[in-house]
């Protein structure tokens, strides 16, 4: 046995059953070792960027780590983006990076990089093995740095000789370890936020991580059946449980202005898995920090923290009832007609959302109508591009539907942000993902267009605007998603949208639709 073999035999034992991989030369010897060991399906894409995004979208909906498996530094740069989104996401990846052969790095051969230099802005945990042995001790322990929902990215760069050097005759695989049990909250927090709710007038609690699934969002509903308190989410947001017969939570706006107007009167905002809300960026005779004058923050619980614990610990001590007295309401949208626009768009989405389904939302300036469209769907899973660095939406809808092979993914995605990581639809059609991704066809940057008279510099000309349109020429998306094995179709009106969405929620297997706005 070799030092591959006795990683991935280590990261099995582990509990990791997926690598999302798009390995080179210094990987040969772990590509083998997945084929001879039983227990790691490999998924092959063809753009490291997909390959991180996949591992993030995987891990929300898992709520365990994947492996990744990539090419030295230029790979694993190639996939920083998408890693970038996972950080801000707390989502729990493991990273193993080849590397070139201990003694063959000091050749400064073409693709020696500084491979530490790269992982570490990503990472919250960086090792090089040096040894085969230390090749399997250090994935046991990457497995247990990573941790689950909430978690850390874990980053193991592994040299060539460790992979394929002989295990020495006194080796003994090491245990798996357990990863770290999320940090509680203590008692005299939990009691300075019970107090300080109980006296404020206007009172907001900000959602964020675990606050917003499960028993974090049931016991924030108990919560506001004691108190008159709203309940929001942040702006984006790694896993969002919605829909009818859900604990309503309203996302915040995007543009600081519309976050203050919706936070106007709060004189308590009280973090429960979330940060103080603060402008995507900054500008020009405009606030940093989106908190109105005179309102309190007060910290319940960290984004890393037990939120769902801390949430119901105030519960208890607000002697809340046992349950939420507030449900979301299902809402029967009406038929769309005419030619598509963004609101007739969501409107349709929401009309046709099957109950369960995973929506992967980068739809950019198409977002906040297919948000509020979809308010009284059937329940459903709402994931977020986390970071800001967009063409994280197509990956994240290939790790959703790995990790929920018999739920619905619906991808709602923007063309310009699609293209970055358009290779996510080969791997679509390879693995089979039951997933509809909708690309909204405006062929512009259009967030960046209204960002442009924003910042304050003007009205843009003739050249400014060239740089912010995806026409001349314009993308065909059925011909790029048919060249890469997806079904494919194209709708101008609300009626064709409806018709193609439907009959492609009765049929298993990635498609697109190229909506025209």
């Amino acid at each position: 046995m070799n030092g591959a073999h006795a990683l991935i035999e280590t990261l099995v034992r582990s509990g990791l059953d997926v690598c999302f991989a798009n390995p080179g030369t210094s990987e040969m010897q772990l590509v083998q070792a997945i084929d001879q060991i039983p227990g790691m399906h490999p998924i092959l894409a063809l753009f490291e960027g997909v390959v991180t995004g996949a591992a993030d979208g995987y891990a929300r909906m898992a709520r365990k780590p994947a492996c990744t498996l990539l090419h030295l530094g230029p790979g694993l740069a190639n996939g920083v983006a998408n890693l970038h989104n996972a950080r801000k996401a707390h989502t729990p990846v493991v990273n193993v990076v080849g590397d070139h052969a201990l003694h063959h790095v000091r050749f400064d051969a073409p693709l020696t990089s500084d491979l530490e230099g790269i992982a570490r802005p990503v990472s919250h945990w960086v090792r090089s093995a040096q040894s085969p042995a230390e090749l399997a001790a250090l994935g046991a322990e990457a497995v247990a740095v990573a941790g689950t929902v909430p978690g850390r990215i874990a980053t193991l760069l592994a040299p060539a000789d460790s992979a394929w050097t002989d295990l020495p005759a006194d080796y003994r695989a090491p245990a798996v370890q357990a990863a770290a049990a999320l940090p509680q909250v203590p008692s005299h927090q939990i009691d300075a936020a019970a107090k300080a709710l109980r006296q404020a007038r206007n009172p907001v609690i900000l959602l964020g991580g675990e606050g917003l699934v499960g028993e974090g969002a049931f016991h924030a509903g108990r919560i506001a059946a004691a108190l008159p308190v709203r309940l929001h989410a942040e702006t984006f947001n790694r896993r969002l449980e919605r829909g009818a017969g859900r604990v309503p939570i309203s996302i915040l706006p995007y543009f600081g202005e519309r976050v203050l107007e919706t936070l106007a009167g709060a004189d308590l905002i009280l973090l429960a898995g979330s940060k103080r809300p603060v402008a995507f960026f900054a500008y020009p005779g405009k606030p940093s920090v989106l908190v109105p004058e005179g309102c309190d923050v007060v910290p319940l619980a960290g984004p890393t923290d037990d939120a769902a614990a801390a949430l119901r610990a105030l519960a208890d001590a607000l002697q809340a009832p046992a349950s939420p007295s507030r449900f979301q309401t299902a809402v029967e949208i009406p038929r769309a007609t005419g030619t598509l626009t963004p609101q007739l768009v969501a409107q349709v989405v929401g009309r046709t959302l099957p109950e369960g389904a995973i929506v992967i939302d980068e739809a950019i300036t198409c977002s906040l109508p297919c948000q509020m469209a979809t308010l009284g769907a059937p329940a459903h899973d709402w994931l977020q591009l986390m970071g800001g660095s967009i063409g994280d939406g197509l990956p994240l809808a290939v790790g959703a539907a790995v990790a929920c092979r018999d739920r619905k993914v619906i991808c709602l995605e923007g063309d310009g942000s699609a293209m970055y990581t358009v290779q996510a639809l080969w791997t679509m059609a390879r693995e089979g993902l039951d997933v509809i991704n909708v690309i909204l066809a405006n062929r512009s940057y259009t967030v960046l267009n209204i960002e442009f008279e924003r910042v304050g510099v003007g009205s843009p000309g003739p050249r400014a605007l060239s740089m912010l349109d995806l026409g001349n020429p314009s993308l065909r998306w059925t011909d790029l998603a048919r060249g890469m094995g997806v079904n494919a179709a194209r709708a101008e009106t609300a009626e064709e949208f409806e018709q193609i969405l439907r009959s492609m929620l009765g049929t298993r297997g990635p498609h697109v639709i190229e909506a025209v706005i």
